[in-house]
């Protein structure tokens, strides 16, 4: 996980840096290219972006998602980093209790239903 928020900041300030020189996006989203469709996680990186600019009406416009791994990128590597400093796996913990609550129906369904209205969103707003 340190090493996927690691080059999550990479690809991030690749993606900041090519937005900077007027480029609006940078798309490498296998879904999007093969079909044209967007995939649910389309604009993720612009709405990162945008939230680090400050904007996050329009973070959250392009797509909510965007919250939810700016999160993950801010606490996961912070969490490691303490995890192997006070030598405990408190955050494999976590994924392991928030996995197995994930696997419950009562969970699950809410949570796909969101993915999936998030994707007919990105394909209505032509993302």
């Amino acid at each position: 996980m340190f090493l996927a928020c690691i080059g999550g900041y990479g690809w991030l300030y690749f993606s900041k840096a090519h937005y900077l020189t007027g480029h609006k996006s940078v798309e490498v989203c296998l879904i999007k290219y093969l079909t044209g469709i967007p995939c649910p996680s389309c604009g993720v990186t612009r709405a990162i972006i945008l939230l680090t600019e400050g904007n996050i009406a329009e973070a959250l416009k392009i797509n909510p998602l965007g919250f939810i791994v700016a999160i993950i990128m801010l606490v996961a590597p912070i969490w490691i980093v303490l995890d192997v400093v006070a030598k405990s796996s408190t955050l494999f913990d976590f994924y392991r209790r928030v996995e197995s609550y994930l696997k419950s129906p009562y969970y699950a369904v809410p949570l796909v239903l969101l993915v999936m209205s998030n994707w007919v969103w990105n394909i209505m707003k032509g993302l």
